[in-house]
């Protein structure tokens, strides 16, 4: 177990620049790529290997950081509040979760190579963490989500060291016992090294909070090393809980559709009465930046 000394108090609220002072690389670039800016949000150019490689690659170099996802909603989340945008502003990788922003980049003239859809890359670069010795840490979905997804990962991994499971009740995040015992749960994984690389599956916005607010509370031996996926739905998924859709909706730009069928009072709203609107404004955001001749590139740091 990790000593008492090592653990921050839970006010890190009040200290927000702690953080920034812990991750003094948070806005380099991705190696040998660049980025494009689609309405304010600067996306890595990058494969989803690309995108796995580089987590590995900067992991057993002890260089932790944060992978954003970004879908449709997420943009528009974004675009709606500065202060989101912030949060995904500074983490170190940031990739095209979904086929629209993948489309209206090709359409402003800064075409992405491929959508880095965070359900698939849960799986490769669980792969990748097996084969590299790497360590991995569930925490969030449903009840048993994390304890079906760990099951899938090993069966498809051999190997692959998952080195613990937390799933909070809900609120936890406003309780201070609760609170403390998810960073236990971190901390003490893995004899009391934690892990390597960690999945929150907690939703966004949720889960972009919680991962920035760990990775100021969390002692520096460990976030200064550890990388930090933010994955939605995706333990359901791997644990079954939760039917994905098949490949071709994904490639089509679909799998809303298809996670409309499943959870229609939730999701509703979002594909419904946010979307919508939102596309129409992307798209004519980047047809807007393709007459003024595709200025929608940004090759340096993130916030520029």
């Amino acid at each position: 177990m990790i000593s008492q000394e090592l653990q921050r108090p839970p006010t890190a609220e009040s200290q927000p620049e702690r953080g920034r002072a812990v991750y003094p690389d948070r806005h380099s670039p991705t190696p040998g790529g660049h980025r494009v800016r689609l309405m304010g949000v600067d996306l890595d150019v990058v494969t989803e290997s690309g995108a796995v490689d580089r987590v590995v690659r900067e992991a057993e170099a002890g260089r932790g950081g944060q992978v954003v996802t970004v879908n449709l909603d997420i943009l528009r989340r974004c675009v709606k509040d500065p202060a989101f945008r912030e949060k995904v502003d500074r983490a170190e990788l940031v990739v095209a979760d979904g086929m629209p922003l993948v489309w209206a980049c090709r359409v402003q003239g800064t075409p992405l190579p491929e959508r880095v859809a965070g359900s698939s890359m849960v799986s490769s670069l669980g792969k990748r963490l097996g084969e590299r010795g790497l360590s991995l840490f569930l925490l969030g979905g449903e009840p048993g989500a994390a304890e079906g997804a760990a099951a899938k990962l090993r069966e498809d991994t051999p190997g692959l060291r998952v080195v613990g499971t937390h799933c909070p009740p809900m609120g936890f995040e406003e309780d201070t016992a609760k609170w403390e015992a998810v960073k236990r749960a971190v901390m003490e994984a893995d004899g009391g090294r934690g892990p390597d690389v960690i999945y929150v599956a907690l939703g966004c916005p949720k889960q972009e909070r919680v991962i920035e607010r760990l990775r100021r509370e969390l002692p520096e031996e460990l976030t200064r090393r550890a990388w930090w996926l933010g994955v939605g739905i995706s333990l359901g998924f791997l644990s079954g809980q939760v039917r994905r859709a098949p490949g071709w909706m994904q490639k089509c730009g679909l799998e809303w559709a298809h996670r409309l069928m499943q959870e229609p009072k939730r999701l509703v709203r979002r594909y419904f009465v946010d979307g919508p609107p939102f596309a129409l404004r992307l798209f004519g955001s980047a047809m807007c930046r393709a007459m003024k001749g595709g200025r929608g590139s940004s090759g340096g740091p993130r916030g520029e």
